[in-house]
């Protein structure tokens, strides 16, 4: 019999799983639905975030809030390179040349990593000040650094809707995802804005890496094992929507912790379940627009 706190439990670490899936589900929802790019290294560049942090942390520094800033700027750097020197070349080919392309990447940063820290895991400690929890009841508290991970991905979610919707940046990146070439004719410097939006999703990939690495071990897989959940996300809450990412993460992230209290051992087989109910259903996403 399970008992009610351990339903608790689960339900909280599979909201704090979600949280971490949003916030690189929703960078490749960005880059997706403004550029059209299906990034498949974009969970090589959370793993990268994940290792800068562990690097400043590591050496003199030892300053978690500053090893996030690290792994956001460095990831953001990687992916303006990434774009401006690659990816843009084969903006107007098919899907499948950008995801060749993009895996490439993956190949290279992995066994770039692995060259570096090696094969070895490592694993970190929460910041000093998130290292409490949080009472919610008689018989149970929620982890303080869980709890901060969560709130993250709904000040990111909150942040980014607010610049996309009232701002003239969000209203310029809307209209060019919209139509490229009128944008253009309208005198945006579409290949600067392209630019700037694979910055702001690497950015988001990089810092959701430097949350994730006090929760769990940090290996050169680790990149692997996040882009399939992710993309995952991004089926299920429709390619390029940041609220099917967010609910599209959570509802992963509650199966993950709740499937294994039904099927021991399983957790991962229901969000294949649930991918596949949707495409079958809902191609196009619980939220994404159908095609014309």
């Amino acid at each position: 019999m399970v008992s009610l706190d351990l339903i608790g439990d689960q339900i909280i670490t599979g909201i704090s799983i979600g949280g971490r899936l949003f916030l690189i589900a929703v960078g490749l929802s960005l880059i997706f639905g403004v550029l059209e790019i299906l990034n498949f290294a974009h969970g090589a560049l959370y793993m990268i975030g994940a290792y800068a942090v562990i690097t400043v942390i590591e050496n003199a520094i030892g300053n978690f809030w500053l090893g996030v800033i690290a792994a956001g700027i460095a990831v953001g750097v990687v992916g303006v390179i990434m774009e401006a020197g690659f990816i843009r070349r084969v903006y107007d080919r098919d899907h499948l040349d950008q995801l060749l392309l993009t895996f490439a990447f993956v190949l290279m940063l992995t066994d770039g990593i692995r060259i570096v820290f090696g094969s070895g895991s490592h694993v970190i400690n929460p910041p000093e000040g998130l290292r409490f929890t949080i009472p919610l009841g008689q018989n149970f508290a929620i982890p303080s650094y869980r709890a901060f991970v969560i709130l993250m991905a709904i000040v990111a979610m909150g942040a980014l809707l607010l610049v996309l919707r009232t701002t003239n940046i969000g209203r310029v990146v809307r209209a060019t995802s919209t139509d490229r070439d009128m944008a253009q004719l309208l005198g945006i410097n579409v290949p600067r804005l392209y630019t700037g939006v694979f910055f702001a999703g690497c950015v988001l990939a990089g810092i959701g890496g430097a949350f994730a690495a006090p929760l769990q071990s940090v290996t050169p897989e680790l990149g692997n094992q996040v882009i399939i959940n992710a993309f995952v996300v991004v089926v299920i809450g429709g390619l390029g929507s940041f609220t099917g990412a967010f609910v599209g993460a959570m509802i992963i992230g509650l199966l993950i912790a709740l499937g294994s209290l039904v099927v021991a051992g399983a957790g991962q087989l229901f969000p294949f379940l649930a991918m596949i109910i949707v495409l079958l259903l809902r191609p196009q996403g619980l939220f994404g627009e159908a095609e014309a």
